[in-house]
């Protein structure tokens, strides 16, 4: 079995240091460093290609919440690229060990495993070993959105296979930048038959004549966990729920919008674009479902 390893060390090179009588160099800043004696860190393939799969979670006074759902949807991305050699039990020991040393009781762990590193090229050699990054930091005060947030729309110019967590994240990072801008938090992807997918960093929700709705899985939909919480909600809270994808104008004129996002829980959208949603205050049944989420975080 192959074992995934930690960045760190030095970088592991095709043929050698030098070719002929020439030296193979890096530059880091204005430093002139031997390939070889590169930190793997530099030649890894995440940076380059963004060949990996990544996992947020986080916990609730001390607890890490859904560590089980998380865990499955990152091996099952892993599987997806073609990462093998990793296994589930380890990636759990370390998040855990990570966790405890930071002794953070509402935290944020983030960690990703890349298929490795080596001197760039598009097809990776067989021998390559994963590397593995995490980091455990604090969260703040960022879940609580009491009033609601501002969101705005923006081109879906993602890859086809959204469904995979992968490092791939340059569309969602133009997209938020976009929403910044418009003063919003939250951007809200529309494909090019205008309707909407997701969030570029959560699920999203609508309310309309009392009926929760939801773009359906596909391979344009992450599978979220908190998304699926929701919905676990939704049924507790005896909210009729169906999966069907809203066109930007629905969204508009919707009683309730929400998003959905580890970090934050269920957020409630009072402004959509320009539109304020509702009366622009959280909605009966965004609040309702606010108070059964609580439930499973306790």
């Amino acid at each position: 079995m192959r074992y995934f390893s930690t960045i760190g060390g030095k970088a592991e090179l095709k043929s050698g240091g030098k070719r002929g009588s020439h030296m193979q160099i890096g530059m880091i800043e204005d430093r002139i460093v031997r390939l070889e004696e590169l930190s793997a860190s530099y030649l890894d393939r995440g940076i380059y290609f963004g060949d990996g799969i990544y996992e947020v979670m986080r916990s609730y006074g001390g607890k890490i919440f859904a560590i089980e759902e998380h865990l499955e949807r990152f091996a099952n991305g892993l599987s997806a690229i073609g990462i093998d050699g990793v296994e589930r039990s380890e990636v759990r020991r370390r998040v855990e060990k990570a966790f405890e040393a930071a002794g953070i009781e509402n935290a944020r762990i983030y960690f990703h495993i890349t298929r490795g590193s080596e001197v760039r090229s598009h097809l990776p050699r067989a021998e390559l070993k994963p590397n593995f990054f995490l980091t455990v930091t604090e969260l703040g005060d960022e879940s609580l959105r009491p009033n609601g947030i501002a969101v705005s729309v923006y081109p879906d110019i993602r890859w086809k296979r959204c469904d995979i967590k992968s490092l791939n994240l340059l569309a969602n990072v133009l997209a938020r930048i976009d929403a910044e801008k418009k003063g919003c938090e939250e951007a809200i992807l529309v494909d090019d038959n205008g309707f909407i997918t997701e969030g570029a960093g959560s699920s999203f929700f609508a309310v309309v004549r009392g009926l929760l709705r939801t773009a359906r899985l596909s391979a344009n939909i992450l599978p979220s966990v908190t998304r699926g919480y929701v919905l676990k909600a939704a049924r507790k809270s005896g909210i009729e729920t169906v999966e069907q994808s809203l066109k930007v104008q629905e969204a508009r004129t919707a009683d309730e919008l929400f998003i959905a996002v580890t970090t934050k829980d269920i957020v409630p959208v009072v402004r959509f674009d320009d539109t304020a949603i509702g009366n622009g205050r959280p909605g009966k049944y965004t609040t309702q479902l606010i108070q059964e989420f609580k439930a499973f975080t306790a």
